[in-house]
């Protein structure tokens, strides 16, 4: 679905028109949505030409679920840091857990400013390949 979805010029179908184009049940689509919406990377829209429901994606379809990511992950290193400091940081599950929560802290902190700073040059125009704000 999220392929049929990248594949088409609007970025986004109907649940009718894509069961014609994957070649599969209505059921089956019934079901994708609600999984590649709970990622955010899909949305449902109103149909402008109908009262259908469409799913679409745009250009932020892969800033979205990466931002939600990064406000997950303190949270995991925040256990995992808690963890390390009731086994104690000099055996070996807690030292484990101590570097992971560093990692996980030091890897969310550069995808995050990473990820805004791409938002801030293309989200504009997704087709911009300059690096520079207009």
């Amino acid at each position: 679905m999220l392929a049929a979805l990248f594949t088409t010029d609007s970025g986004g179908l109907t649940s009718a028109e894509l069961v014609r184009r994957l070649h599969v049940s209505p059921a089956s689509v019934s079901k994708a949505p609600g999984h590649l919406e709970t990622q955010a990377l899909v949305r449902p829209e109103r149909d402008p030409h109908s009262r259908a429901e469409r799913y679409a994606v745009d250009a932020d379809v892969a800033f979205r679920p990466v931002m939600a990511d990064v406000r997950n992950q303190p949270r995991i290193a925040e256990a995992c840091g808690a963890v390390a400091q009731k086994l104690g940081t000099t055996a070996p599950a807690g030292a484990r857990l101590e570097i992971t929560s560093q990692f996980l802290l030091h890897v969310t902190d550069d995808l995050a400013r990473s990820a805004r700073q791409w938002h801030r040059i293309y989200s504009t125009d997704p087709r911009k390949t300059s690096g520079t704000d207009d």
